[in-house]
């Protein structure tokens, strides 16, 4: 990739949304009219040494000053703060909810312990994100105002100040390939729910009815039963885990991450069709009920299969997703 486009990469990042498509037009446009028709790469260099480090030429196009950091250490506090502040809210609510699913009593219904679960676990977060945001700030306030350099320039997370060179150590990242913190988030979301599910699944999965003015609870899982399985459940969370990580890591679509992503897809598929096939999971009681409601002639094992076929589909989905955007 050219060092220009590189270039307006970092400028661009450093900007509002909604701003960086006009001014990477323009941008892009005054360096083709600094450098000569037949330009070298040394050409490229010394113009965009002219232009200075991105995180100044960004700074330029804000409509909002930066007083209380300064320029040299803007651009690495803003840095920071959006690397260690979703990792702070992301363990925060992991804990709470697993904290949460932990002292479950089984006397709430399963809506309610989900919206505590959130309402619990975002508010955390956001303690937890405000924390980082109020001593990371402190931090970079008073070496702001007690570390006097020569040098106003920029620091970048290197600790040195901004070269061209430094472009080379940048990879470019196309939009549709990259890997959003709220996916991640979401992933991580859904873990903690479908975890919940199964280690509570006698307490929240069931059949609720009205009889009799009362509220009648049918739970759908032999709660024993299903625990037995709880190995093959442990390391499926652990592998979920992982993939998450590699995702924030690497924070784009790669082959290997895409392939990766892909075999983890089915294995999910694979733990359901081993459980499932042992039909002593289900609670008879709810099996009953069920015989009862539908004149005996519900088929349990179009509900399995059903089921499987879901899982399935989701899987060859989610699959097909990853590798079509490392591919695009």
């Amino acid at each position: 990739m050219k060092l220009v486009e590189l270039y307006i990469q970092e400028v661009m990042r450093r900007l509002p949304e909604k701003k960086r498509e006009d001014i990477a037009l323009e941008l892009k446009s005054t360096i083709e009219d600094m450098l000569p028709d037949d330009y070298t790469e040394d050409d490229v260099r010394e113009v965009l040494m002219s232009l200075g480090d991105p995180a100044v030429l960004a700074s330029n196009y804000r409509d909002k000053p930066m007083h209380l950091i300064g320029p040299r250490y803007y651009d690495l506090y803003i840095t920071l703060l959006k690397l260690i502040v979703p990792i702070a809210a992301a363990i925060t609510f992991l804990v709470v909810a697993v904290s949460s699913v932990l002292n479950y009593s089984g006397e709430s219904n399963p809506v309610e312990i989900f919206l505590s679960i959130a309402g619990n676990g975002v508010v955390e977060a956001i303690s937890a994100g405000m924390q980082v945001f109020f001593w990371l700030t402190v931090t970079f306030a008073v070496i702001e105002r007690t570390v006097t350099p020569e040098s106003q320039q920029p620091l970048t997370m290197k600790g040195k100040e901004w070269s061209p060179d430094d472009l080379k150590d940048v990879p470019y990242i196309p939009k549709e390939k990259r890997i959003s913190k709220l996916e991640i988030f979401g992933g991580l979301v859904w873990t903690v729910i479908w975890s919940t599910c199964y280690f509570k699944a006698s307490d929240l999965l069931g059949l609720y009815e009205k009889i009799d003015g009362g509220k009648v609870f049918t739970p759908l899982f032999d709660q024993d039963i299903l625990h037995g399985y709880w190995p093959l459940i442990v390391i499926l969370i652990g592998l979920e885990l992982i993939l998450l990580l590699r995702k924030w890591r690497a924070g784009v679509w790669t082959k290997r991450l895409a392939v990766e992503n892909a075999v983890y897809q089915f294995i999910p598929v694979a733990i359901f069709l081993f459980i499932f096939r042992n039909m002593d999971v289900m609670d008879p009681t709810f099996i009953e009920r069920i015989q009862v409601l539908f004149n005996n002639s519900f088929n349990f094992q179009w509900f399995y299969l059903t089921g499987a076929v879901g899982l399935l589909v989701a899987a060859v989905i989610n699959s097909y997703d990853g590798l079509k955007k490392v591919y695009k």
